[in-house]
Formats: C-alpha cells, structure tokens, sequence
C-alpha cells in the first residue's frame, strides 16, 4: 500500500471543507472530533486513522473510500472491491493488524480469481487453487459434526 501523505490529506479535506462552506469548527463538531484535532489534521500535523476519515468524510457528505485514496490508505482502483476495503478499514471492532490480514486474503482471492480469467496464467491458478482447495477441506473436515 502507498504511504500516508498527511500534508496533502489534510489539504483535501480542507478544501472539501470550504467547498461544503464549513467553519473549523462546524466540521469538528459534526465529525465528533475535536477542533485543534482537526486543524492538526488539516496542516498536516497529525495522521488520522480509518475511523477518523470515515467520521469526516460522513460530515462533509462525500465518500469515505475518496479519503482512504487520498490518505494513501487505499490504492485508487476501478471500484472493483473498494467499499469492501473501505469497511474493512473502518471497523472498530478489529485492530490493525486483522484488518491487513481480511485486506491480505481479500487480495489473494482477486489475483486467483484473475489468474483463472486469462489462459496464460493457468499454471499459476492451478497452484493458488490446490491451496485454496486445501484451506476450504480443511476447514470443513474440521468443522463441528452434524
């Protein structure tokens, strides 16, 4: 993934900000964050998380996913899977490093799926798909009995 550009982030959403004719303040208090948080955000200062983004990019009614790509939190792509992503990284009832491993199988399951689409990466599929086959057999032979 891209690294967090907080200065041009925090450039964004003030732009998104005065285009939305907020005040600082209004936008702090609608995001239900506090208002030298957000003028942190906004200069650069202070590398929002997920769940921040979400809260502000709901206050200015525009899409969280747009917040991620600018925060580099998310790859800007076609909207194959974005919302997924999106609220993978928003939910706070996992922690980081669950949320990479969702993104991590996620990612996987689209390049095995991609690789079945074009003839020329058979080979390929061929290996992805005997450990999928293994994960899922395992999983169901190890599942509770019926």
């Amino acid at each position: 993934m891209a690294s967090l550009n907080v200065g041009s982030l925090g450039e964004y959403i003030r732009e998104q900000r005065r285009n939305a004719q907020y005040s600082l303040r209004q936008l702090a208090e609608a995001a239900g964050v506090s208002n030298p948080y957000l003028s942190q955000i906004e200069r650069g200062l202070r590398k929002p998380s997920a769940e921040i983004l979400q809260q502000i990019a709901k206050a200015l009614r525009i899409s969280a996913e747009t917040l991620y790509v600018q925060a580099g939190i998310l790859e800007e792509r076609r909207q194959e899977g974005l919302e997924l992503r999106a609220s993978i990284l928003a939910d706070p009832l996992i922690n980081d490093q669950q949320k990479q491993a969702l993104l991590a199988v996620y990612e996987a399951f689209l390049k095995e799926n991609a690789a079945r689409r074009t003839p020329t990466a058979e080979a390929e599929a061929d290996t992805s798909t005997t450990t999928s086959t293994t994960f899922a057999t395992r999983t169901t032979t190890d599942g509770p009995a019926a």
